[in-house]
């Protein structure tokens, strides 16, 4: 029986936790031939061992930030003389064992660094390095694919598009309204909201998107309506990123704009389907999960007009030019104001993200195992 190790350290993290746990459920789902080593954090190896009875878990502790893991982390995997080892995000130890699969989400770390320094140039030397030595990389669009032969020179046969898909959680079937308002009392949310959910970069575009939503706010002041809309912003603390803070304060919106952090899926869940639009005004993205799971829980969206999210979102989202912070409003200001504009949205959001299932990304990663499973 072929055995494939896949790393799902980051089980729980947000947007790679997503394509982790969900590509592994549904590949207990399907897959009853290979068997699978599932590496985990301590704390999480308990849920993946009842998986189905080829899945197994094994406990490890060292992050794959630790500088030992380029050590470590191979040692360990070696002990397994597996067929092949699936690494979820492109965080490859120095001396991975070979052959090996990685999962490109984007390369926003090469082409939007944080800092130009020692560190940083060893992170990306890193990045490229784990990337030319895998056997079959697997990226979630064609647009990051295009970035990846241009940027790290792979040929194209080594590379496999295969699109994600939102969590079953944001379905919209079994929904409970009184549930739902208990989780925004809680958040004391008693208003309409435009929504942001992800991380804080600064190719994300946030603060464009708070001056946006000034303007916005001063359009519909004079037109008398929406007096109450707010913004929220569920990712990352804001408190580390400087330019979003000058974009509050400049724009004078600290009690107009909402941070929450992380939040439970759940509790993210009831956000998209409480929102009266989902903004995602990304200067780059590898694909467009997010706009998908607002599409699948029924929300208009409103999103950047850049390849990769019109890959993801097709004609059912309001495209706006993420670098016009009057364009990001005029969009926003249509979805809100124009009520048919607004329920073809949510028709054609509900229809597309229904493409995009878990069960056909998982038949295509089994094809790309069976290429080395022997």
């Amino acid at each position: 029986m072929p055995h494939v190790v896949i790393d799902a350290r980051r089980i729980h993290d947000f947007g790679i936790g997503t394509y982790i746990r969900n590509l592994i459920r549904a590949l207990a789902a399907l897959d009853h031939d290979n068997r699978y080593t599932l590496v985990a954090r301590p704390q999480d190896a308990a849920e993946l061992s009842s998986l189905a009875p080829n899945f197994s878990a094994a406990a490890y502790a060292r992050p794959d930030t630790s500088a030992l893991h380029n050590i470590t982390f191979p040692h360990f995997l070696r002990s397994f003389k597996a067929n092949l080892f699936h690494i979820p995000l492109n965080s490859i130890a120095w001396w991975m064992p070979r052959p090996y699969v990685v999962t490109i989400h984007d390369m926003s770390s090469l082409l939007f660094p944080h800092a130009r320094d020692f560190r940083r140039t060893i992170q990306e030397e890193r990045y490229r390095r784990g990337a030319l030595r895998a056997s079959r990389i697997i990226t979630v669009s064609n647009s990051t694919r295009r970035d990846i032969e241009h940027v790290l020179h792979i040929p194209a046969d080594r590379i496999r598009t295969i699109y994600s898909a939102p969590d079953p959680a944001f379905d919209q079937a079994g929904q409970d309204p009184a549930a739902d308002r208990q989780i925004l009392d809680r958040y004391s949310i008693q208003y309409p909201f435009v929504l942001y959910a992800g991380t804080i970069r600064p190719q994300k575009n946030i603060p464009r998107l708070i001056e946006a939503f000034a303007v916005l706010r001063n359009d519909l002041e004079r037109l008398g309506r929406f007096a109450d809309l707010r913004l929220i912003v569920i990712g990352d603390e804001h408190s580390r990123h400087p330019a979003v803070r000058r974009a509050v304060a400049g724009a004078r919106l600290e009690s107009m704009v909402r941070f929450l952090g992380f939040v439970p899926l759940e509790t993210l869940r009831v956000f998209y389907r409480a929102a009266s639009l989902f903004a995602f005004p990304s200067l780059y993205e590898g694909f467009g999960l997010a706009p998908l799971e607002a599409m699948a829980c029924g929300t208009p969206v409103v999103a950047a007009d850049v390849p990769p999210l019109v890959e993801a979102v097709g004609d059912a989202a309001e495209l706006v030019t993420p670098d016009n912070v009057f364009d990001i409003a005029r969009g926003m200001r249509e979805v809100l104001l124009d009520p048919t504009r607004r329920q073809n949205l949510i028709e054609a959001g509900t229809e597309r993200a229904r493409r995009f299932r878990w069960e056909r990304t998982a038949r295509a990663v089994l094809d790309v195992y069976r290429e080395f499973s022997h």
